[in-house]
């Protein structure tokens, strides 16, 4: 069966296909078709996992090869696609935290006149982002990075008539631009130098090349990934795309779309091992992203942005494995897993509260949440303990991998993640304290309920995960099932034992839990926010989310607006002046050399009698010299 992975990706996309056209009949009913798809997709995703997992490690490989998409004189691509023990966990991954995500919408979208359309938009983004990851061709993955694209900025902006959500999906889609330009570029390279863009076959080829060429490769990818991913410098687009509907949130920005960046630089494994230079940029850009989105998400106040900053920052924990090369590639996978379980679980978690508090995401209006919402709050506050790295829970396990890695690698990096951990804990702690715990600081019209089943069984099978997905680690299963794909994975000698490296974790863990909670826990917190001027330089900047909008602004908005007037001025007064300037000069020529065609007989006459007498004495000039 394992040859019918191509159908995977045909089930959503004929469900998105079909409630885009069927037409306003099928409001009733759209919903349920969109959910039943992606449904469809998740189980059959696990009969194709379970045959997988029966075959020996060499064989857990099929391609699926549907024909050829382009064949032109030496370039050729086929459309096929690669079901392995890569692409299988990030089929259940998407798929069923999908379907969760359709079910939970079903109740958070239920009063939207476009729901039918909201979930076709869904199952667009499931199709697209499948085809990104069973892609066995680069031409092919990039087909389904495009339309990832594409899906996320229909999502972002799906409540257009909200200026800020229409700024928001532009924002995401043009700065996503950015970074396919890097993937599109690297495509074309390896074209350049090995004659195909076939996955498999690039891998195998890169090493033959010089270590310049690994490296140019290398960085172009790691562009596209930022892009995607939402890491530095490509960040700034994540926290305005909050704007789009909670579900979308969970699904695009903590599950799936965001983690891509990450799939791309795993699956192109070979490219980076290949090049020293680009795994040690993969782990800046991973250590960098981390502490800058962990600094936003203390200062942020609105529930989905704190969320978002924390988005960026696990991604960033991700790539910073990722850059660790065979030694962290599994753990990138591992906490991409885990964190796709406990961060959608907290997203939805946030719609919950939303759905309760009409739709209020200010955290200084909530306080005094877990009586009023307590399903709510036990899910939500086991993904707290999931992400803060809380003994047992999921985020334990994978989290500390990412941190003893990077020890082993570099004792610098391997801070800069501890750092992160104490960081998460605090600001995490400090989203708990603001709206579960403390006193009521809702606003009058507002009264606090917990949401619908249809809502909160998402977030408890999302909970479950959040603990259980840790099992993974158990017996190094995660390195062993993905050995056939992203290599055998080292080991690098650690500064200090195991266990007390976990013991250091678990303080500096309880070390940020303890500030905050003396910051939040036993302060009167202000039901409005503080101004810019009443804060510290470091909250300001959090704020404006490190100036990340305003260096943009300067080094690429302004610039280009600038070189777009100018070109503007340039076609309008050179090249079309040059243009309409000579037809202008010509007709003034003409028009000069049209006044002596007056129609009258006597003034040809005269004309002709004129031009005889010059020949004429023009004649006897010659003559007499």
């Amino acid at each position: 069966m394992l040859d019918l992975s191509w159908l995977l990706i045909a089930i959503p996309l004929a469900g998105a296909a079909l409630l885009l056209t069927w037409g306003k009949e099928s409001d009733r009913f759209g919903h349920l078709i969109a959910t039943a798809c992606s449904a469809a997709s998740f189980v059959l995703g696990v009969v194709l996992f379970v045959e997988l997992a029966g075959r020996d490690a060499e064989d857990r490989s099929v391609t699926t090869d549907l024909g050829t998409w382009i064949d032109a004189g030496p370039f050729r691509a086929d459309f096929s696609f690669t079901f392995d023990t890569l692409s299988s966990l990030f089929v259940l991954l998407i798929t069923g935290v999908g379907t969760l995500i359709h079910v939970y919408s079903i109740g958070y979208m239920a009063h939207d006149e476009r729901r039918r359309r909201f979930f076709a938009y869904l199952n667009l983004f499931i199709a697209a982002m499948l085809t990104l990851v069973l892609a066995a061709d680069y031409l092919v993955l990039f087909l389904g990075w495009e339309g990832v694209g594409l899906a996320s900025y229909l999502l972002i902006g799906f409540w257009q008539h909200k200026p800020s959500a229409a700024a928001a999906a532009k924002k995401a889609f043009v700065m996503n631009r950015v970074g396919d330009l890097g993937l599109a570029l690297a495509i074309m390279t390896m074209f350049a130098w090995f004659g195909t863009t076939s996955i498999a076959a690039v891998n195998d080829q890169v090493h033959s090349v010089s270590g310049n060429v690994a490296t140019a490769l290398g960085l172009l990818l790691l562009l596209g990934a930022c892009g995607k991913s939402a890491q530095f410098p490509l960040q700034a687009w994540l926290l305005d795309a909050m704007e789009g509907p909670t579900p979308v949130s969970a699904l695009i920005h903590a599950a799936t779309m965001v983690t891509a960046g990450v799939y791309l630089v795993v699956r192109s494994h070979d490219v980076f091992d290949a090049s020293a230079t680009a795994r040690n940029v993969v782990i800046a850009v991973g250590v960098i992203t981390l502490l800058m989105g962990a600094w936003i998400g203390c200062t942020k106040d609105d529930i989905k942005k704190a969320l978002a900053g924390s988005t960026m920052s696990q991604i960033g924990y991700m790539m910073l494995a990722a850059g660790l090369g065979p030694a962290g590639y599994a753990f990138a996978i591992f906490h991409l897993l885990t964190h796709g379980f406990f961060k959608a679980n907290m997203f939805l978690g946030a719609g919950s509260v939303m759905h309760g508090m009409n739709d209020d995401v200010d955290m200084r209006h909530y306080g005094a949440l877990r009586k009023a919402m307590p399903v709510t709050f036990y899910t939500f506050g086991i993904g707290y303990l999931a992400i803060i790295g809380f003994p047992g829970t999921s985020g334990f396990f994978s989290k500390d991998k990412i941190i003893e890695a990077a020890l082993g690698h570099s004792v610098w990096v391997g801070l800069a993640a501890l750092l992160g951990a104490g960081v998460t804990a605090f600001y995490m702690t400090r989203l708990m304290l603001m709206t579960f715990f403390g006193e009521k600081r809702w606003r009058d019209d507002v009264h606090p309920h917990e949401s619908p089943s249809v809502m909160t069984v998402p977030l408890i099978v999302l909970a479950a995960l959040s603990l259980l997905a840790g099992l993974m680690a158990l017996g190094s299963w995660i390195e062993e099932w993905l050995e056939p794909a992203a290599g055998h994975a080292e080991h690098h000698d650690l500064p200090l034992p195991i266990i007390v490296i976990t013991l250091i974790v678990l303080v500096v863990v309880a070390a940020g839990v303890a500030l905050a909670w003396l910051t939040y826990g036993r302060r009167q917190i202000a039901a409005e926010t503080p101004a810019d001027s009443e804060v510290s330089a470091f909250t300001r900047a959090g704020r404006a989310e490190l100036y990340g909008n305003h260096v943009n602004d300067a080094l690429v908005v302004r610039p280009a607006t600038h070189l777009t007037r100018a070109l503007v001025w340039a076609d309008a007064k050179v090249i079309d002046g040059f243009v309409t300037g000579g037809a202008d000069r010509l007709g003034e020529i003409s028009g000069e050399l049209r006044k002596p065609q007056t129609g009258f007989v006597r003034s040809y006459a005269l004309m002709v009698l004129g031009g005889a007498l010059v020949v004429l004495l023009g004649l006897l000039a010659v003559t007499l010299a």
